[in-house]
């Protein structure tokens, strides 16, 4: 059996990462999802062990000191991070894995996992981004501030990564991922 690939796609808040994300599994049967744990509070309409696992900061704290995370960031305040023991599983069994997870992250993730292939979703302007997240009005205006300073962080880390999408259009980036998954598939054959 072929081992499967581990796919990260990285890109600031608001750059439709999700979104793409979910068309891609949407089209894929062999393809996972790994959930992220996260110590925020969920968002109107996420749920738990389906967006995020959304835990507490004593148990990710708890999880990360006896080695169960992949890796783990400190964003906006809180903890986000990979639990491991479901992406080696599903790589053991042959399935891709994707990790929507943010550029230390991704980092990390390349420290251990090498061959890991790194995805960058660009949006097509900052002007764009700040639009974006606005239009979830879920967020102060202060913590819009903080997402749109990070995210210009972020933008600066594009270019340590395997492939670069910008994302005018959902259903062209879809493909462009879809694109990039066959190319890397493609190098084991």
């Amino acid at each position: 059996m072929t081992r499967g690939k581990l796919y990260v796609i990285s890109g600031p808040s608001g750059a439709g990462k999700g979104t793409i994300c979910r068309k891609v599994l949407e089209e894929d049967s062999n393809i996972r999802f790994s959930v992220s744990m996260t110590t925020r509070k969920p968002r109107e309409g996420e749920e738990d062990a389906v967006d995020y696992f959304f835990v507490s900061r004593e148990e990710f704290e708890r999880l990360l000191a006896e080695g169960g995370l992949l890796e783990h960031n400190l964003y906006v305040n809180n903890y986000y991070g990979t639990p491991v023991k479901q992406v080696v599983q599903w790589l053991g069994e042959g399935h891709d894995v994707i990790l929507e997870i943010d550029y230390n992250g991704a980092f990390q993730v390349r420290e251990t996992y090498p061959e890991a292939v790194l995805v960058f979703i660009l949006p097509p302007s900052v002007e764009e981004l700040r639009s974006r997240i606005m239009g979830r009005g879920s967020e102060t205006e202060e913590a819009m501030n903080r997402r749109l300073a990070e995210a210009m962080n972020e933008l600066a880390q594009a270019d340590k990564y395997d492939y670069r999408i910008v994302n005018e259009n959902v259903d062209a980036a879809v493909k462009e991922v879809q694109r990039i998954m066959k190319i890397e598939r493609s190098k084991e054959a």
